[in-house]
């Protein structure tokens, strides 16, 4: 990538003029030993920022090229000698090859950026190793968690924070000036001995998604199963049908809605327990237990699953006419009809079925299109805290409700059909509707006026069974304290 590209910082620098706590930083000559993807990164971002940059090289003439015009490239000694600050971009395995520059080394700041293969691959962190070998110099662990891409292209779309931490708040402060003036947002981790933490946070995919995702599968898998006893099963053992053709489309595309409709519904049924936790002990300081503390963190990505799953379904239902099964049913239904000389089979009741089963049903997909949306950070920085609340909360809970029309609808007088129990089994929409039911259940008593401002008052710091202190004028007038509960 060209310097040239990078002419302009997307963030812009950052006015460091009137606040003390920020000195200038344009202009400093910044040292990066390394001549990698990231070095090369590095210095571009650097550059760009207004920074003058050194680079140290083994080959200077043969990666001088790599590197933005200006960018200084040179030797790795005359590198440490230009400069007080030193980006180390080698990996760990070759941090043994700069022991012959300890000389020149001493007192200067050293930003470890590695990472490893591996979490907890080694015993001590990359830095922490870094600073034995060269214990006349001040580590900084930083810039690990952000990516090469991130810096060339700035940091606009990924997350903007710099991790970082050392022994040194001196060192730490400099190299927090230099992530703000790179459009970055410095945060503070503490001491050196966070550094393990740190390195380990690139390597670990996708965390707060486990669990969503394993319960996702899970209901998938249960509801998959279920689905094909009843649609596959049963007529190949009741009337030795073989149905297998309907496994790829039409068991899936039953079985993703049932996903998404529960996930959604269990988005929302946490709060409903932390609001029955609180009323029943009447505070809201006593803490919920770890697997509702656990649930509660993670309903962000059961609700982007939810529309995962939704989206999925929307586009099964668009394809199920294309199957060559459909067309061949269709053109048998129709022979079937003129054999029997039925010149009209309209079903008034059925038409309107499923007119109204299909325009709820794209209804909740556009709210639950909404909610997913605004759930990116791009999007929810951008609203305040009561717009984020009303769409995910409202809005919300108005989706489970048009959800559940929708699956209402589709259900319509069926679960009253002897014909749609499979081996004694109900419908699959009749068990969806369980868990939905009670949180909607549970929404319309808590915004009854009795108990809405009880929690409220909860909510608002109030407990039951706290005694606070008051005082009464006596017959005499003169005054005499005493205590009351605060439930009184």
């Amino acid at each position: 990538m060209s310097g040239g590209d990078m002419a302009k910082p997307l963030l812009g620098h950052r006015s460091t003029e009137g606040d003390p706590s920020i000195t200038p930083m344009a202009g400093r000559t910044i040292g990066v030993l390394g001549s990698g993807d990231f070095a090369r990164s590095l210095a571009i971002r650097l550059v760009c920022s207004g920074f003058k940059v050194v680079v140290g090289s083994r080959n200077p003439k043969r990666k001088a090229g790599l590197f933005p015009s200006a960018a200084e490239v040179t030797f790795q000694a005359e590198a440490v000698k230009k400069t007080d600050v030193i980006f180390v971009a080698v990996f760990r395995e070759h941090y043994s090859t700069l022991c012959d520059l300890a000389d020149v080394l001493v007192g200067k700041i050293l930003v470890d950026v590695s990472n490893n293969t591996e979490i907890n691959h080694h015993k001590e962190s990359n830095a922490e190793y870094l600073a034995s070998l060269f214990p006349a110099c001040t580590v900084v662990k930083g810039f690990n968690v952000v990516s090469a891409w991130t810096l060339q292209s700035g940091a606009r779309d990924g997350n903007k924070q710099v991790l970082i931490c050392s022994n040194n708040q001196e060192a730490k402060r400099t190299i927090a000036e230099i992530a703000q003036v790179m459009g970055f947002t410095p945060v503070d981790m503490g001491c050196m001995s966070s550094a393990c933490e740190i390195e380990n946070i690139p390597l670990r995919l996708l965390p707060a998604w486990k669990i969503p995702i394993f319960l996702a599968l899970g209901l998938f898998l249960c509801f998959f199963t279920y689905n094909l006893i009843r649609q596959v099963i049963h007529p190949y053992i009741r009337e030795q049908k073989n149905k297998l053709y309907k496994i790829p489309i039409e068991v899936v595309n039953t079985t993703l809605p049932c996903v998404a409709y529960v996930m959604l519904s269990l988005v929302y049924l946490p709060g409903v327990l932390a609001a029955c936790s609180q009323l029943y002990y009447g505070t809201k300081y006593r803490r919920f237990p770890d697997w509702l503390d656990q649930w509660l963190q993670h309903r962000k990505q059961i609700g982007l699953l939810s529309f995962f799953c939704a989206a999925l379904h929307a586009v099964y239902s668009l394809c199920l006419p294309m199957r060559r099964s459909h067309r061949y049913q269709l053109i048998e239904t129709a022979v079937k009809q003129a054999v029997e000389k039925k010149m009209n089979i309209w079903v008034e009741e059925e038409v309107w079925r499923m007119e109204i089963y299909i325009s709820v049903g794209i209804i909740a997909l556009g709210l639950l299109s909404l909610l997913a949306i605004t759930s990116l950070p791009s999007i929810a920085n951008s609203l305040n805290w009561r717009e984020f609340s009303f769409i995910q909360s409202t809005l919300g809970f108005i989706a489970l409700v048009i959800s559940t029309l929708h699956t209402l609808t589709y259900g319509w007088s069926r679960a009253f059909d002897e014909n749609q129990y499979k081996f004694y089994l109900p419908p699959t929409y009749t068990l969806t509707l369980l868990v939905p039911c009670t949180v909607i259940l549970a929404k319309v008593i808590f915004s009854l006026p009795c108990i809405q401002q009880r929690l409220l008052r909860i909510r608002r710091g109030w407990e039951k069974g706290r005694y606070v202190k008051f005082v009464l004028p006596s017959a005499t007038g003169e005054y005499s304290s005493g205590e009351t509960s605060s439930n009184v």
